[in-house]
């Protein structure tokens, strides 16, 4: 439309120095987005994968056939791998015949936090990322904003009779480089606060998982000690 705002031409018209401010930034918004996306599946899955695994887990079923039942199911997820990791190393102990309960709670216990750690740190990755952008964008949208303004100073400079048409062009890309940075950063914060919550209590419910099953592996040590 004649006389309308025109993104793409703006854009193009637009100073070296700043159209690689607005790539960089369309990148970083790129990234982003695909990060967002793909952290909100495996968060969801991860709640999801929880929910089940603890009903099954507290129905009642024997300890030994719900461990052969996850070893033998591909693409474990979470609290699955905390409970094999724990029970291996748990049935690992008790067949070496080790009678200090105390010495297979420890082996157990530090099993599922080794392995709790290597889960929390899968939903923990690209977080990072989300944050940089997030930090890093604004900034580097007022870059693409300083220079617009000293181009439109420029301008103003060179010549005798000054028109709106002379800065118009700088002061427009200085505002679309404020605007690219905003467009990047703002989706990018919003996700890390979201997801970085969303992980801190998923955290908590695997901690919590552990403390129970650890206190399910004592009575079962003192169960067969009695037998």
């Amino acid at each position: 439309m004649n006389g309308g705002l025109n993104i793409f031409k703006l854009v193009a018209e637009a100073s070296l120095p700043v159209q690689l401010v607005m790539l960089l930034l369309l990148g970083f918004s790129f990234l982003s987005w695909v990060i967002i996306i793909r952290k909100f599946n495996q968060l969801k899955q991860a709640h999801t994968n929880a929910e089940a695994f603890e009903d099954r887990f507290w129905s009642g079923a024997d300890l030994a056939a719900l461990f052969r039942e996850v070893g033998n199911r591909e693409g474990q997820h979470g609290m699955e791998n905390i409970f094999e990791a724990g029970f291996r190393e748990f049935a690992r102990q008790r067949q070496r015949r080790v009678t200090d309960a105390n010495r297979v709670m420890e082996g157990s216990e530090r099993a599922m936090r080794v392995a709790g750690t290597r889960e929390i740190g899968k939903l923990e990755s690209n977080l990072e990322f989300l944050a940089n952008v997030g930090s890093i964008s604004p900034y580097i949208g007022l870059f693409g904003t300083v220079w617009g303004i000293m181009g439109a100073f420029q301008g103003l400079g060179e010549m005798k009779d000054v028109t709106i048409s002379v800065v118009a062009p700088h002061i427009s890309e200085a505002l679309i480089a404020t605007a690219m940075g905003l467009f990047a950063a703002i989706p990018a914060v919003w996700a890390y606060n979201r997801y970085a919550n969303k992980v801190e209590r998923i955290a908590s419910r695997y901690e919590v998982f552990q403390e129970e099953f650890s206190s399910v592996l004592q009575r079962q040590i003192h169960t067969d000690d009695a037998a």
